[in-house]
């Protein structure tokens, strides 16, 4: 399933965020960071995919 969300994070970075932690600060912030300029948003996205589990937060707490 991570490999979809790359795959969709690489299409629409906020995408893949979404789908990732849901409509939280890491979505927000990506949104920002994407219309500031693709790759930083891409690498956010990435970066968000790869170390956080489907559906949590940063700091681990529950939504």
């Amino acid at each position: 399933m991570d490999l979809l969300r790359i795959i969709l994070a690489v299409l629409l970075p906020p995408l893949g965020v979404f789908l990732q932690v849901g409509l939280g600060l890491h979505f927000w912030l990506n949104i920002v960071l994407t219309l500031l300029g693709y790759i930083p948003g891409l690498v956010h996205a990435i970066w968000i995919i790869a170390k956080v589990g489907p559906r949590q937060s940063v700091a681990g707490g529950q939504l």
